[in-house]
């Protein structure tokens, strides 16, 4: 496909969760990839480590594990209900493709699972003054996912511009126990992402959000700039 700019790339980056058999090949996948390690992290450490799940057998078994999972999350939103800003229909729409993808996530060439090694910052933790320790420890599970979004926020931009859909999921962490036993992950590793890959059925974007000055303040909650409710 023709080269696209970066922002007609990132608004068009909608969630697709529906896919050809197709097969993604590997230089193409190898090029998202390169793209996905270009991300920062903290320190500098790069301690991420992304499996590819190409077998149709690891890619059943990932699937109902995902399944099971689906359908614990499914019953989380039903009783959440509808975000205030979307209309009947968005969310219907929003929850069937879901839905959808609890029960056929292995029709997707390529599972890919995003992962990151938290033995060696855990390790250094306890080595700090107990003060310390006890604020970090407070703050690790969200500070970690630093070192590992922005390579996945890479790989779905990546994706968009060749051409492949893609969604990020995190519904398999809540039996991520069973996940690591299938692809054979160490313990000092964890799971923060898995995309399902390959060419789409749906179209690209664009993506709808909430309006910028709903979400947007300027040095103190609450105080909207004028420049945000002008995009």
């Amino acid at each position: 496909m023709n080269e696209m700019t970066l922002f007609e790339t990132i608004h068009s980056s909608r969630a697709l969760r529906r896919f050809k058999p197709d097969p993604v090949p590997d230089d193409v996948l190898a090029k998202i990839l390169d793209a996905a390690i270009r991300a920062p992290s903290a320190g500098n450490g790069q301690n991420w480590l992304f499996v590819v799940v190409k077998s149709r057998e690891q890619r059943q078994r990932i699937a109902e594990i995902y399944r099971r999972a689906g359908a614990m999350v499914a019953d989380f939103y039903r009783r959440v209900g509808r975000p205030a800003h979307m209309d009947e229909k968005q969310y219907g729409m929003l929850t069937n493709s879901g839905f959808y993808l609890h029960e056929h996530l292995a029709e997707a060439p390529i599972l890919l699972l995003a992962c990151l090694r938290l033995e060696t910052s855990l390790d250094t933790l306890t080595q700090l003054p107990r003060e310390t320790q006890l604020a970090m420890m407070n703050s690790f599970p969200w500070m970690a996912g630093a070192s590992i979004y922005p390579a996945v926020q890479n790989i779905i931009l990546a994706c968009r511009a060749l051409g492949l859909g893609t969604c990020l999921t995190t519904n398999h962490m809540l039996l991520e126990d069973e996940v690591k036993q299938v692809v054979g992950l160490p313990g000092e590793y964890r799971t923060f992402a898995l995309l399902p890959i390959g060419y789409p059925i749906n179209k690209f974007g664009p993506v709808n959000r909430r309006p910028l000055h709903e979400v947007v303040a300027v040095d103190r909650f609450g105080d909207t700039p004028a420049w945000a409710r002008s995009v």
